[in-house]
């Protein structure tokens, strides 16, 4: 047998999250409230609250949902971006398969949907997303890569989290790092909300594989397991609210803000996405690919995972502003912390590029290992907790498409050491000549300079540019660095 779990996209164990039935409302008489969700550019997720009753009533039309201003992506904390205005309204169209129970708000479900135009608009259809919609959009584009491509991705998450005490002044729960026994011992008010969150994510049909202290003080890590693109930012979603609201329950205050402090470890969210021919028989149109990169031989990459891999490394640095996207995301980006490193790059268990391959254990039985499709992910590792999944997986899946694409070869080599630690004739050598961004301003520029993947994003990208523009101010309004640490973390 093989010593780790297989999951293909679209089978039986991995193609939904264990969402609640529809008809299962009107028998569960302990649910009497709907969260209808969503999270807007800035990642701050929304919801109304709607009694189940009335709830019943919206599911009679044939677009059940409600009507929100077309000002809900626009509106940060208290201002409204440029760009956007009080004339308007989308109808935001409930996902019927998204619905799951809230362990941590008993009584109550959610459920995600779809902003749609409300009435017809010029050059749509209506009954579909509109264009600033962040989930119809990662929709939209694993649906091209999968009817196009033969491509199909599965997403799972590490989601970092510093437990505090207090938010001013900053304090957290306790001084233990990694993996240390010391983190979660029995009977403390850490380990109590800890287990409450993993059992509420287990009640609420999200897969939790493990969770563990991380390396600075107060620090946890929850890694749940891998889904279709849609539903793994779903889970996330769900996830991170459940944190946040138990922490909360028990007095404490979780925060995702990437680094608190310089001398510690920061918070990050890792993205493991696999890529897969849907069809085994039609992998793809890539056989014709020439060789694999070098190093890879013995536990090579697929023809579509190098083209996949391609386009997402030649993407990076416009990506970046999804997935690091606050000035404050660019001080746990550094050389020598394993936080992946400055240089746009991949390497073979290699934590100090930001796309990390990660191999399988090797099998003992050497019959199934022979014949048994690719189990290899890529783990993203330049992305944070203040990111919005939705924009993330569009922007890092749409680059893997962008690579499918064009069949684009990849330049750069497996790194087998840390590329700030090589000398620059090896770099070059190795096909690494590009440096991540390094500020806030840098990420921003590489997107606006990058059409292909604007182009593949579509309208919404203007929109976000407008709101990080109008946050980072809000953020940065604080006199002195020691209110600006606080805001941060207050919000995320």
């Amino acid at each position: 047998m093989s010593n780790s779990p297989q999951y293909a996209p679209y089978s039986p164990q991995t193609i939904k999250v264990d969402t609640i039935p529809i008809e299962s409302l009107a028998s569960d008489y302990t649910i009497h409230s709907v969260r209808i969700t969503w999270v807007d550019l800035v990642n701050t997720t929304g919801f109304r609250v709607v009694p189940l009753k009335y709830f019943q009533h919206l599911l009679a039309s044939s677009r059940p949902g409600i009507t929100i201003s077309q000002s809900v992506f626009g509106f940060i904390i208290n201002r409204v971006a440029s760009g956007f205005g009080p004339v308007g309204e989308y109808l935001f169209v409930v996902d019927l398969s998204s619905m799951r129970l809230c362990s941590y708000a008993p009584g109550h479900v959610s459920i995600m949907g779809w902003f749609q135009d409300k009435v017809p608009a010029p050059g749509r259809v209506l009954g579909t997303g509109v264009p600033m919609c962040p989930r119809s959009t990662l929709n939209r584009i694993t649906f091209s890569a999968a009817k196009s491509y033969n491509a199909a991705f599965l997403v799972g998450f590490e989601s970092e989290f510093i437990l505090l005490k207090s938010t001013n002044p900053i304090e957290t729960v306790n001084p233990h790092g990694w993996n240390s026994a010391r983190a979660l011992p029995s009977g403390t008010k850490e380990t109590e909300v800890i287990e409450e969150i993993a059992r509420g994510l287990v009640n609420d049909g999200i897969e939790l594989m493990m969770y563990h202290s991380e390396g600075a003080p107060g620090q946890y890590e929850i890694v749940t397991g891998p889904l279709p693109p849609l539903e793994a930012a779903d889970a996330l979603v769900h996830t991170r609210e459940t944190i946040t609201n138990v922490a909360s329950k028990h007095g404490f205050h979780a925060t995702f803000a990437p680094r608190l402090h310089a001398d510690n470890c920061g918070s990050a969210t890792h993205t493991h996405i696999s890529v897969h021919p849907i069809d085994p028989k039609h992998p793809s149109e890539l056989q014709n690919l020439s060789q694999l990169p070098a190093g890879t031989l013995d536990n090579a990459i697929t023809p579509l995972e190098s083209v996949f891999l391609a386009g997402v490394l030649r993407h990076l640095p416009a990506s970046c502003a999804f997935t690091l996207p606050l000035r404050a995301s660019y001080a746990r980006m550094l050389d020598g912390i394993w936080s992946g490193g400055t240089w746009v790059a991949w390497g073979r268990d290699n934590r100090e590029t930001p796309v990390r391959l990660c191999v399988p254990a090797a099998s003992l039985d050497t019959e199934l290992a022979a014949n048994a499709p690719s189990k290899n992910h890529f783990e993203i590792k330049c992305a944070d907790g203040t990111s919005s999944p939705y924009l993330v997986l569009a922007s890092l899946i749409g680059s893997g498409l962008l690579g499918i694409q064009s069949q684009s070869p990849l330049a750069e080599q497996d790194c087998t050491t840390p590329p700030a630690l090589m000398t620059e004739a090896e770099r070059e050598a190795a096909g690494v000549t590009q440096r991540m961004p390094m500020s806030w301003e840098e990420a921003r520029a590489a997107l606006v300079a990058d059409e292909a993947l604007k182009g593949i994003l579509g309208g919404l990208v203007d929109g976000f540019l407008s709101v990080g523009e109008t946050l980072d101010g809000l953020l940065h309004s604080p006199t002195n660095e020691a209110e600006r640490v606080q805001m941060l973390v207050e919000y995320y």
